[in-house]
């Protein structure tokens, strides 16, 4: 080794030792007759003197030199320091340098290399190389590998098998677009990018690998967002011989592991809740439960007193901020706007204020009594104090618009906290869902997913498709959906008639999904599994919004890594070999 101790391991014990260390110039500072240079590798920060007529003048003379990132290698004695830094861990210790070697210069960053830079995303994303030097970046990465160290722990200490998938796989509709591959060998032809390994894993199902996971790339070509990128990262787990109930326990068993181990912090066991409550009670199937404020449906208090807006809506709800009556009307106009954004879909907003003395002022005070609001405040428990905020129109929209509503208000009143993790299961999801606009069916989680037992009866009458419940299952904390899963039907003749529900004709179910379809005819056995979204499961252990914070090298929202510029045109040469020729037809 070049070094004998990194830049994050001196102390006071050290003091007296000769030691070699080496890094990058952090910063430099020169106060005439001692200056000083702060060396930075993976470990952290130590301190370098240099003083006049103690080091010698040669080495002085190269310290002057030094810029910003400079690689060097320094040897020299460990001194107690005179003002000590308590910021650092070595800040009781120094370096007085007898040897300075400058392994590598470097021209002066384009940012800022510290904990806060003056660079921006896209200067930063540009220089990813440099922006990972920065402490909180290596923090997030070194928080990314000790949650797959302990995901690895646990599921080996639970007998499951790491397995690996093929990436060059076929084909198939699960729900995003495909990343597609020519294949030379075979012109004409294209191979697929996974976007999970489901076939796969059920697969290994049927070859007896009772219990398997991967920590595997995952590939979708969809619109981005702050919690999505073209390629992702899954915990991937499949269990045979098993029901719904053992999958949850075990699953549950390894997210209170995580916790335990990476953040010290024992989250108990987790509630369950149905997705119809779900949806009734928060607006959305991923609730963020680390407060309360759920929907109050007040069709029957609000009903049949000439309020045209109320009357003929087909669901009039609201929610009860708690202390917010004090709002101005600039507030009440902001909350306005947000639930007439297009993304929240509202087309207005109805409050009430409960006064100091419980009289009930509304915006529509002009159509409900005073008796009439009071039943307003009882019905959502209100107090003195309490700001009531209702929506109305078609119960989809209007339940989204108030979810969205009701994560606004508790952004505002700080009850969104990043330190607290509130995890759920979410379950009984439907296992269809009727798209008017495509007038058929499409599978809620994939067509792979079996119904409710005591549903499958429903499956065979047209009027009651629609209620069968799937065997499915989400993980959620603080609102984000981490994981997801269900029991997989492991019956020919079931996957056949799921695909039929979901419009495949029995050609293209072949053509599709054959391969699968056979292996159930050789003894495939009961199973089920589940995904977490490991990218997902790190931001929201590191407390941050964004997934592209805990991965090296991501892409920007327009799906490109600006660093080595791709993705990017290919030589007329290489389309030649793969009998391919190209015209981009723009979008209208």
């Amino acid at each position: 080794m070049l070094r004998t101790h990194t830049c994050g391991e001196l102390r006071l014990d050290h003091v007296g030792q000769t030691v070699t260390l080496t890094g990058w110039v952090q910063r430099t500072r020169d106060a005439g007759g001692i200056s000083w240079i702060v060396l930075r590798d993976r470990y952290g920060l130590t301190q370098l003197a240099l003083e006049e007529g103690v080091e010698s003048a040669e080495v002085r003379e190269q310290a002057r030199n030094l810029g910003r990132e400079f690689v060097l290698s320094v040897t020299g004695k460990v001194a107690e320091r005179y003002s000590k830094n308590d910021k650092l861990p070595t800040g009781d210790i120094e370096i007085r340098v007898e040897k300075l070697e400058v392994l590598n210069p470097a021209k002066l960053p384009p940012f800022l290399i510290e904990d806060e830079t003056d660079g921006g995303d896209d200067l930063r994303m540009k220089y990813r190389y440099l922006d990972l030097r920065r402490t909180p970046v290596r923090q997030n990465l070194m928080l990314r590998h000790r949650l797959a160290q302990a995901v690895r722990r646990y599921l080996d200490g639970q007998e499951f098998i790491e397995v690996e998938t093929p990436v060059l796989i076929k084909s198939t509709p699960e729900g995003a677009r495909d990343f597609v591959v020519p294949s030379r060998m075979n012109p004409g032809e294209f191979y697929a990018l996974p976007q999970s390994p489901q076939t796969f894993k059920q697969l290994l199902m049927v070859s007896g690998f009772d219990r398997y996971f991967q920590i595997v790339k995952c590939f979708r070509d969809e619109d981005l967002r702050a919690d999505r990128q073209p390629e992702f990262t899954q915990i991937d787990c499949e269990m045979a011989f098993v029901e719904q109930e053992d999958i949850l326990n075990t699953f549950e068993g390894l997210v209170q592991y995580l916790f335990q181990e990476v953040k010290g912090i024992d989250i108990g066991t987790l509630p369950r809740m149905t997705y119809a409550d779900a949806m009734r009670q928060y607006g959305n199937d991923k609730p963020d439960t680390r407060f309360d404020m759920r929907f109050v449906e007040l069709n029957d208090v609000v009903k049949g007193q000439g309020f045209p807006v109320f009357d003929s809506a087909e669901l009039v709800v609201g929610i009860n901020a708690i202390t917010c009556a004090a709002y101005t009307r600039k507030q009440i106009d902001e909350l306005t706007d947000f639930v007439k954004k297009p993304q929240v879909g509202a087309t207005g907003l109805v409050y009430a204020r409960v006064e100091a003395d419980g009289n009930v002022k509304s915006s529509v005070d002009k159509f409900y009594s005073q008796e009439e609001l009071q039943k307003w405040s009882a019905a959502m428990g209100a107090n003195p104090g309490d700001l009531l905020l209702l929506l109305a129109g078609p119960i989809d929209k209007t339940r989204k618009a108030l979810s969205e509503l009701r994560l606004e208000m508790g952004q505002r009143l700080g009850l969104r906290h990043k330190d607290t993790f509130s995890p759920l299961w979410v379950v009984d999801f439907p296992l269809l869902e009727y798209l008017e606009e495509e007038g058929r069916y499409f599978a809620m989680h994939h067509p792979f997913t079996s119904p409710k037992p005591e549903d499958m009866h429903l499956l065979n009458n047209p009027d009651t498709i629609g209620q069968v419940r799937a065997n499915a299952y989400d993980m959620v904390i603080n609102g984000v959906e981490v994981g997801g899963g269900s029991i997989r039907i492991h019956d020919r003749a079931v996957q056949a008639q799921m695909f039929s529900l979901l419009g495949f004709s029995d050609e293209e179910a072949k053509a599709q999904f054959g391969f699968l379809l056979d292996a159930f005819e050789y003894g495939a056995p009961p199973h089920g599994g589940i995904a977490f979204g490991f990218d997902r499961l790190c931001s929201l252990f590191g407390g941050a919004d964004s997934i592209r914070d805990f991965i090296a090298f991501p892409k920007n929202n327009s799906g490109r890594d600006v660093m080595i510029d791709s993705p990017s045109t290919i030589s007329d040469a290489q389309l030649k070999e793969l009998s391919i020729e190209t015209k981009v037809v723009e979008k209208k």
